[in-house]
């Protein structure tokens, strides 16, 4: 069952956003099981959605590359951690 992930960043930029998204996913690729990423501004700073094809593919990526690179540190990065928000995706419109 496809997975969702939403992570708000209170006081995040698109160049921290950036530099990120550089130090975790593969160039001009998603991750293994990600199937969708979606970013932007909001109100109070920067948010990201990423729809993954299971639980365990979400858990596989956070728990063996975000994460690691996050606490090694990433130059010019998000500098604390989101706010997170995740479930089981039970419908998806127009899909089969």
């Amino acid at each position: 069952m496809a997975y969702a992930v939403v992570h708000q960043f209170a006081g995040g930029t698109e160049d921290q956003y950036n530099a990120s998204l550089a130090a975790v996913h593969p160039p001009d690729a998603l991750p293994e099981g990600q199937t969708q990423h979606f970013a932007g501004p909001t109100s109070d700073g920067w948010v990201i959605v990423a729809i993954h094809d299971s639980k365990e593919s979400w858990e596989h990526f956070r728990d063996g590359t975000l994460m690691p690179r996050m606490q090694a540190g990433i130059e010019g990065g998000f500098t604390t951690p989101p706010s997170e928000t995740t479930f089981e995706i039970h419908h998806e419109e127009g899909s089969a």
